[in-house]
């Protein structure tokens, strides 16, 4: 059974996420690591948050509109940030 378009969408806006969120703050942790290291590294995560949330707002937007799309991202993203604060 294939996923519907508006799960799919927030499912790789989910993923994307996670990967965005990680890539902001997760050198955050590895404070003696070069600046030019975490860049380049957060660069490379990035990379993977792009490659999922590109074809999330293709996919969805036949689905949603642009402000809703964006508000759905917006709200994954704090609740990704709460569960990594957290974690």
């Amino acid at each position: 059974m294939p996923i519907s378009a508006p799960i799919l969408t927030i499912l790789l806006l989910v993923a994307s996420n996670i990967f965005m969120t990680f890539a902001w703050y997760g050198h955050l942790k590895f404070k003696t690591a070069p600046l030019i290291t975490v860049i380049l590294i957060s660069w490379g995560i990035a990379f993977f948050e792009y490659m999922l949330q590109v074809p999330a707002n293709r996919i969805g937007h036949g689905h949603f509109s642009a402000a809703q799309l964006k508000t759905i991202q917006e709200v994954i993203t704090l609740s990704v940030f709460v569960a990594f604060s957290v974690w």
